[in-house]
């Protein structure tokens, strides 16, 4: 009987990631970004319930200002959030997963105004923190005790492009490792272009530009956010001003676009602006949101020969400017931040067709704008 069920298995990938799948994490911390302009004070942690898609509240840590984005260490046991400040600053926290309980452990300048998205490598070397306002891009490293060092590199786009009112300069919008973190990536939304680095974790300087250093988007788009596919070949960039996602082949530092799908509906005319996306864990789908007169969640089917997408739904995200979302980990929830409506709202994911549902569980919390889930000990 054991040769049998051994049989099955080497035979059956999938039945062994289905019953891998059953046996893993059933319980997530939700790690919570927020503005500190309205009824939020700083970071909240949420309990999440992989098995009901049900948040209970754990922990928050006040007197934190505008931790807006923010990343976990590849350990759990740190939280880096940028305070989006016109005098940016970054700020380490130790975490609990356990408890959900989280300490300040100390904080430094970006070198840029206001911070926006920020990275960090597996091996908590260094920071990369994307200054939107002054368009710069900044290399913080980190101590062993997981407190940040002075900033020791900043990068910067001196270009613009089209729209005088918001791309009168650069605008750096996020900056991240690639998978094999041979590179960093940064979008500019202001002078349309994925930038890409070298990344040297250990040398001076800490990145410096590859050859090409940049790959150019139809003027006007304004780059916002990207995500590798699973296969790591295709990059998904969401664009903020065009509100659309567009697909680029990818191989070692390189980038050539293939594909760009709008984001709107047949003859939409209002106001939009792209924001997050994700794909779910198996890769067979991605999402994107956009805010401002749309409010909703773009649902695309991803070739998993060509990495092209196919449209298959939009979903309102019953609120008002969805500027992020998270996936968790077991790929059955898609969980929204709106926040111009100050709360969370919790869809369940269709698994044959990517598409989302309502569940009804919502949680109000001052100006959501950054989702993270972390495994809870």
């Amino acid at each position: 009987m054991k040769k049998f069920l051994l049989i099955i298995a080497m035979l059956s990938p999938a039945l062994t990631f289905a019953q891998n799948k059953k046996t893993g994490p059933k319980t997530f911390d939700l790690v919570v970004g927020t503005y500190t302009t309205g009824k939020s004070k700083g970071i909240v942690v949420y309990r999440f319930y992989a098995e009901t898609g049900k948040l209970a509240y754990l922990s928050e840590i006040d007197g934190v200002n505008n931790p807006s984005y923010l990343t976990l260490s590849a350990n759990n046991k740190f939280i880096y959030a940028v305070n989006e400040l016109p005098k940016g600053e970054v700020s380490a926290f130790s975490f609990e997963p356990k408890t959900g309980k989280i300490t300040f452990i100390n904080k430094q300048s970006t070198l840029g105004a206001d911070p926006c998205h920020i990275s960090v490598d597996k091996a908590q070397k260094n920071l990369i923190i994307a200054n939107y306002s002054s368009g710069n891009v900044a290399v913080m490293p980190l101590n062993k005790d997981g407190s940040i060092a002075n900033g020791i590199q900043t990068v910067h786009d001196d270009g613009h492009s089209i729209n005088k009112e918001r791309q009168e300069s650069a605008h750096a919008h996020m900056a991240v490792l690639t998978p094999d973190e041979k590179y960093v990536l940064y979008n500019d939304l202001g002078t349309d272009k994925i930038n890409v680095y070298r990344y040297r974790p250990s040398k001076e300087p800490r990145i410096v530009p590859a050859t090409p250093a940049f790959v150019s988007v139809t003027a006007g788009e304004g780059p916002r956010h990207l995500e590798f596919s699973a296969d790591k070949k295709t990059v998904y960039l969401v664009t903020e001003m065009g509100s659309n996602v567009i697909a680029f082949d990818y191989n070692n530092g390189k980038l050539k676009q293939k594909q760009s799908i709008t984001m709107l509906p047949d003859g939409f005319t209002g106001q939009t602006a792209g924001a997050a996306i994700h794909l779910s864990p198996d890769g067979r789908f991605l999402y994107a949101s956009n805010r401002l007169e749309t409010n909703e969640i773009n649902i695309y089917a991803v070739n998993q020969e060509t990495g092209l997408l196919t449209f298959v739904a939009r979903q309102s995200t019953y609120g008002k400017n969805p500027r992020d979302f998270a996936i968790d980990p077991t790929g059955n929830f898609l969980i929204v931040a709106n926040q111009n409506s100050d709360n969370i709202w919790v869809f369940k994911i269709d698994q044959n067709t990517g598409k989302l549902a309502q569940t009804g569980i919502r949680v109000d919390i001052g100006n959501p704008v950054c989702l993270k889930f972390a495994p809870a000990e």
